[in-house]
């Protein structure tokens, strides 16, 4: 294990190394903070790299910059939905985490759940909507309370939990603002949680309690300290197994590499019900899937290096996408 670990460190030490951050999706923020971490975990273990803010230019970017391995740090979509998955590719160079297809299917949460459900993994009933409009609401059929989001998105942006009829029409009309298709799905009171994956073993699940009973964008990232995160929360004999179980069983349902997160519900009855996937977990302060990693006695340094060693092309049908390359 250390003869491969040096083989691993050596390799991708001789690599230029981009990180790939920002973009043009509403979790820009985020993702810079994400890149900032992860190029300076990378640099003090002492890998050729630098940090690329995306552009609608990055395939010239990445060629400017003499790029060999892409580390992706981005989020949303034009980053986490296949897209630049696509792009690199093409142009033949590996890239961190989940392939395409996996990348597309977990950013698209109707998709996730077509998945989850066709698998016979527990999932809230849901509905979507094509083009929501102030008068959808007479074509409900999940009964209130209920969740509203945008199928695409993440870090909690645009979702509301209506409790009452009176606001509907402002949750689809704030949820439709974010493009593409409303997912309404069956509110699960409850406990939350999170289960990060790596390299398809699940790490210590982490509880959440936001201040404010509802972890938004704002509780995710400007709670001040008042968002507290359990990790290895008390729980029912058996119930931890379980949801580390499915969670694993989601991963690979969907067909996900390296790292990747997923969310959880656990009802008052104590089942468990996957809310989404996350293919690029967020690496900032704040962020919970280095905690978990940490409490599983994973250091911040060594959870980006294994990520990075999982750096491949998903592709085979070209030669220049050979998955027998030396770093695997």
């Amino acid at each position: 294990m250390q003869t491969k670990t040096l083989n691993l460190r050596t390799h991708f030490q001789s690599l230029r190394i981009g990180v790939l951050c920002g973009g043009m999706s509403s979790e820009r923020d985020v993702s810079l903070q994400t890149g900032a971490a992860i190029y300076e975990a990378l640099r003090q273990r002492g890998y050729t790299t630098c940090m690329i803010d995306v552009t609608p230019n990055i395939a010239e970017q990445v060629r400017t910059e003499g790029i060999e391995v892409a580390f992706l740090a981005l989020h949303g979509p034009y980053g986490e939905d296949g897209t630049m998955q696509g792009l690199l590719e093409l142009m033949g160079i590996p890239y961190t985490g989940s392939g395409v297809l996996a990348s597309a299917l977990a950013m698209n949460k109707a998709a996730t759940k077509k998945i989850l459900r066709y698998h016979g993994l527990p999932t809230p009933e849901f509905q979507t909507l094509v083009n929501p409009a102030s008068d959808a609401a007479k074509d409900m059929i999940i009964p209130l309370p209920f969740v509203v989001k945008p199928a695409e998105g993440g870090s909690t942006i645009g979702i509301s939990i209506v409790y009452t009829e009176d606001d509907i029409c402002a949750a689809l009309e704030q949820a439709a603002r974010h493009g593409g298709e409303v997912v309404i799905e069956r509110y699960i009171a409850g406990r939350e949680l999170t289960v990060g994956i790596l390299d398809g073993e699940a790490l210590p699940l982490i509880e959440i309690k936001p201040a404010s009973g509802f972890y938004d964008y704002t509780a995710k990232y400007h709670s001040g300290g008042t968002t507290q995160y359990i990790v290895a929360p008390t729980l029912p004999d058996g119930v931890t197994a379980r949801i580390q179980a499915i969670a694993r069983a989601a991963f690979h349902a969907l067909g996900c590499s390296g790292a990747a997160r997923v969310d959880v519900m656990l009802s008052e009855e104590n089942e468990p019900y996957i809310l989404e996937v996350n293919t690029i977990p967020g690496m900032t302060g704040t962020s919970l899937l280095p905690k978990a990693a940490a409490h599983a006695g994973i250091d911040f340094g060594t959870l980006v290096e294994r990520i990075l060693w999982g750096a491949r092309l998903h592709k085979t049908s070209y030669g220049a996408c050979d998955n027998s390359a030396p770093w695997r």
